[in-house]
């Protein structure tokens, strides 16, 4: 839930609210009573990760280093078996 900024043009009263997105702005002060509530623009929040856990193991280890194929290495041949390279002597 996004956290909003008011302040009360009558009283000068300051508070953050949090409220939904599809939820009505307020419109009545706390402190004072009147309807003079104005919602501000504010910064925005960032993003916030509280609690642990977020980082190494929030990822997929690695079971390791890839080995690296040779470009020979599992060629098919137009038949589907794989081939061989040998050397000739």
């Amino acid at each position: 839930m996004p956290t909003y900024e008011y302040r009360c043009r009558e009283c000068g009263h300051f508070f953050e609210s949090f409220q939904n997105i599809t939820d009505s702005p307020l419109t009545d002060c706390p402190q004072c009573g009147m309807p003079t509530l104005q919602r501000l623009i504010g910064g925005g929040g960032g993003l916030l990760f509280k609690g642990t856990g977020f980082y190494l193991t929030d990822y997929k280890k690695n079971s390791g280093p890839k080995k690296e194929r040779s470009a020979t290495e599992g060629r098919a041949s137009k038949d589907g078996t794989a081939k061989k390279e040998t050397a000739s002597s």
